[in-house]
C-alpha cells in the first residue's frame, strides 16, 4: 500500500531529511528507502511539505518493530503533532481515551495527548483542553527551521497553518519592514526576521507577547523584532506609513481592522488578509472590504486568492494577498 513520500536524488537526501524534520513532517512509521539513486522519505501530511519538493505515492516498508496507534485500534485515528504533544478532536469521551491510550502505547515520540474541549473563544482566541495523557499543555513546536515555545491553554496556535505560513515567509525580502497585527507567539514574524526583515508584532494576549519575545530570543532574532501587547488600533499611530508587509490573520473579524492596516501601510505594501467565507463567494467580501478601506489613496492589486483549508461545511478559510501602492 502506497504512502506519501518526498522523492529526491540520493545526493540531496540529507539536506531534504533535515528540512522535512524541521517541518515535523517525517513519518517515523516507515523506512526511508533508496531505489536506483532515488530517495523516498515518508511524510505524515503532504501539506506540511514545501512546494519545492515532489510528493509521490510509494510502497515504503513499515519500520520493523514500529507500532502505530492503528495497530492497537484497528483504524487510523486523526491527530496532529505539536512538538511532543498529540492533539485529537473527539466528542466521545470513551473513544477519545481509547485513542490517547493507543497513541501512548505506540512508538510515536509523545509526552502527552490533548483533546479539544471547546471552540476558540474570547478576544485572546484560546480554547479549553482535556489532558488525556501527560500533565501539560505546553510544548516546543518546530516549523521550517524555527522553534516556538507555547502553552495551548494560554495562546492561540494552529500547526495546520504551517504550509500557509511558509508560503508567506518565502515572499519576504531582506530589509523589509513587516507588521503582524495579531502576532501570537510569533509564527510569522520570527521567520520573517530570520530572512532579514525588521518586524513588529502586536497581540492583545499578554501571554502570547511574552512567548513571542522568548521565541524571538530562542531563534536569535530578538534584535529584529518589536513585540507590543495591546489592541493594534491603539498602537498603530507610532508606525503610520511604516510597513512593507502586513499580516492580518484574524479571519472572523479582520475586516474591522482594515482602516488600521491602511494606516500602517507604506507607499508599496502587501497585505495578507485572512477570511472565512461561504464557498459561494469566498473571496468577494474580503476583496471589496480591502478596496473600500484603501481606495482611492492606494491602487489595489489582488495578487493571490487562495483557499487555505476547509473550515466548516460550506465555509472556507481563505487568504487574499493584496498589494497597495500609493
Amino acid at each position: 500500500m502506497g504512502v506519501p513520500c518526498v522523492r529526491v536524488p540520493v545526493t540531496d537526501g540529507e539536506a531534504t531529511r533535515q528540512r522535512l524534520a524541521e517541518a515535523d513532517a517525517i513519518d517515523d512509521g516507515y523506512d526511508i528507502t533508496v531505489e536506483e539513486e532515488v530517495l523516498y522519505v515518508p511524510v505524515t501530511d503532504p501539506t506540511l511539505v514545501p512546494d519545492s519538493f515532489d510528493v509521490v505515492e510509494f510502497d515504503a516498508p513499515v519500520r520493523e518493530g514500529q507500532t502505530m496507534p492503528a495497530d492497537e485500534l484497528g483504524f487510523a485515528p486523526s491527530y496532529e503533532r505539536l512538538g511532543d504533544l498529540v492533539i485529537i478532536d473527539e466528542d466521545d469521551p470513551e473513544r477519545a481515551q481509547r485513542i490517547a491510550d493507543a497513541i501512548v502505547a505506540s512508538d510515536l515520540p509523545v509526552e502527552g495527548v490533548l483533546n479539544r474541549a471547546s471552540k476558540i473563544k474570547g478576544t485572546e482566541r484560546v480554547r479549553d483542553w482535556e489532558i488525556l495523557a501527560g500533565d501539560t499543555t505546553e510544548a516546543v513546536h518546530r516549523e521550517y527551521g524555527c522553534a516556538f515555545e507555547l502553552d495551548l491553554a494560554e495562546v492561540y496556535f494552529s500547526p495546520r497553518l504551517a504550509t500557509e505560513r511558509h508560503r508567506v515567509v518565502e515572499q519576504v525580502r531582506e530589509g523589509e519592514q513587516a507588521f503582524d497585527m495579531f502576532a501570537g507567539v510569533g509564527p510569522f514574524v520570527v521567520p520573517f526576521a530570520k530572512r532579514g526583515g525588521t518586524c513588529v508584532g502586536t497581540d492583545i494576549n499578554e501571554r502570547a507577547i511574552e512567548y513571542l519575545r522568548d521565541n524571538a530570543a530562542r531563534n536569535g532574532v530578538a534584535d529584529r523584532i518589536t513585540a507590543l501587547c495591546g489592541d493594534v488600533r491603539e498602537l498603530a499611530a507610532d508606525y503610520e506609513g511604516w510597513a512593507d508587509r502586513i499580516v492580518m490573520n484574524l479571519p472572523h473579524s479582520a475586516d474591522e481592522f482594515l482602516a488600521t492596516a491602511v494606516e500602517l501601510a507604506g507607499d508599496d505594501c502587501t497585505i495578507h488578509y485572512y477570511d472565512i467565507q461561504p464557498d459561494t463567494d469566498p473571496f468577494g467580501p474580503g476583496e471589496r472590504a480591502i478596496r473600500s478601506a484603501a481606495e482611492p489613496d492606494y491602487e489595489v492589486t489582488v495578487e493571490t486568492r487562495r483557499t487555505v483549508r476547509s473550515y466548516a461545511p460550506g465555509e472556507h478559510n481563505v487568504v487574499i494577498d493584496a498589494r497597495l501602492r500609493r
